[in-house]
């Protein structure tokens, strides 16, 4: 029945029938994280990244209806364009299908359709979470239910830093979500290496880490875990600016009503207008950091 649905590219479906190291990345970073063609010509760093490291390169998306794993550059071209790639989350894959539409994936649909190929690691740049004043709003990104439940390692910056970290550490920590730090004791804030928060377990090796996912898994403790990877120091934001950036973003987004799905997209292309463009840097080096880490992790549980 997947066959129906899914569509691996041969070079992906190769190593994956091998058991060689694979890493899935997503597609909403391209289409909706970042202007065009810095999207394009970063997606293709962080494929190469990975090769470079020892596994392949599997970016997700929906494309006319068929889940995609594994794209062409012309693929990533046309995502890189945005032009009509709906943003798709688990509850609009099915509506993407049916409609054989262009979907982007964000964290959760990307990990959905790894854990349907088969690929246990996902590296991207930073997850989802609780939105600030989600006691009124009930804004929680549906990143968190997914990791939850569905068997997939994310390697990420840590939560995006326009979202209440504490309360994401709180609602991860209730669904049984491990959150490694991988050489921190804190949570790093995607464009910093610090947030004030802890993490529950600190990491320093690949071997390590890879023997912890295999014990969680081996045992059936079902989800994923978040593997907290910090932007290297030399391309941080300056703490007090990125978050009067991010201060100011987010009031500007309340004041015109901006909710949703759509909140990210705007925050994300706010702050990099308020800091002139060093935040867009600061994104991208965090993604190439997390890809090298991410096929790293995944050479080693292939052993």
């Amino acid at each position: 029945m997947l066959e129906k649905y899914l569509d691996i590219n041969p070079e992906v479906k190769k190593a994956l029938e091998e058991g060689k190291p694979v890493v899935a990345l997503e597609s909403t970073i391209i289409s909706h994280g970042m202007p065009y063609p810095k999207n394009v010509e970063t997606a293709r760093n962080v494929e190469k990244i990975i090769r470079d490291k020892g596994a392949v390169p599997a970016t997700i998306a929906i494309l006319n209806g068929k889940l995609k794993v594994g794209l062409t550059n012309d693929e990533l071209e046309h995502l890189g364009n945005g032009k009509n790639v709906i943003k798709t989350s688990r509850r609009d894959i099915p509506f993407i299908i049916a409609k054989k539409m262009d979907g982007a994936t964000t964290v959760a649909s990307t990990m959905i359709i790894a854990e349907l190929a088969g690929i246990k690691v996902f590296a991207t740049g930073g997850v989802g979470g609780v939105h600030r004043g989600a006691q009124q709003t009930f804004d929680i990104s549906a990143d968190l239910e997914e990791l939850s439940h569905t068997n997939v390692a994310v390697v990420c910056a840590g939560v995006k830093s326009i979202l209440d970290i504490g309360l994401t550490l709180e609602y991860l920590e209730t669904n049984g979500v491990p959150v490694v730090g991988f050489g921190t004791d804190e949570m790093p804030a995607f464009y910093t290496r610090k947030s004030g928060f802890g993490v529950d377990y600190k990491i320093d090796s690949v071997r390590e880490l890879s023997d912890a996912i295999k014990a969680k898994w081996d045992l059936g403790l079902q989800g994923g875990l978040i593997v907290a990877n910090p932007i290297p120091e030399q391309y941080q934001m300056d703490y007090n600016v990125i978050n009067k950036a991010i201060d100011d973003a987010l009031k500007e987004s309340e004041e015109k009503g901006i909710r949703g799905k759509e909140s990210t997209p705007f925050l994300l292309a706010k702050i990099k207008e308020i800091t002139g463009g060093d935040s867009l840097e600061s994104n991208i080096r965090l993604v190439y950091n997390n890809a090298a880490l991410g096929a790293e992790l995944a050479v080693e549980l292939c052993k």
